[in-house]
């Protein structure tokens, strides 16, 4: 697959404040001994690598996926990709990175809809629609 099929790559892009935040943090960390400014012509070299990266281990994820007649690309589709198209380095990484979204994910709070806050019954609230409804209609008419 190419850029092409996603509309063209200059519809894709990543936001250029989180770039700008992690490259800050990795300047800035305790293993990095000098204080390097990094350009903006930098940032926005950077975000079209980033892009061009993901969208080959993308591809080649929807490849493999294809190929093992999946719906779906998996994290071991994102595995293989990355194997196949040489950056065993960073496989680790990527499952562990996958494993942590996937816990946060578990322990974050479910949001509670409207109804269920309400502390009204499903009746109580089906009478309050009609009710509104009603109103509604009569001033409706009777503006008209």
């Amino acid at each position: 697959m190419s850029d092409r099929e996603f509309g063209g790559a200059d519809e894709l892009s990543l936001p250029k404040a989180t770039v700008q935040k992690i490259v800050a943090e990795i300047l800035a960390s305790p293993d990095s001994e000098s204080s390097v400014a990094f350009g903006k012509d930098a940032r926005d070299l950077l975000i079209d690598c980033c892009v061009e990266f993901i969208t080959l281990i993308s591809s080649e994820a929807n490849e493999i996926s294809e190929r093992e007649s999946k719906k779906t690309i998996a994290p071991e589709h994102i595995d293989k990709a990355l194997r196949e198209l040489g950056f065993p380095e960073y496989v680790r990484e990527v499952l562990a990175s996958a494993g942590d979204m996937k816990e946060s994910l578990k322990t974050r709070e479910k949001k509670t809809s409207k109804m269920d806050s309400s502390g009204l019954t499903q009746e109580e609230l089906l009478q309050q629609q009609q009710e509104l409804f009603r109103s509604a209609t009569t001033k409706y008419t009777q503006g008209s």
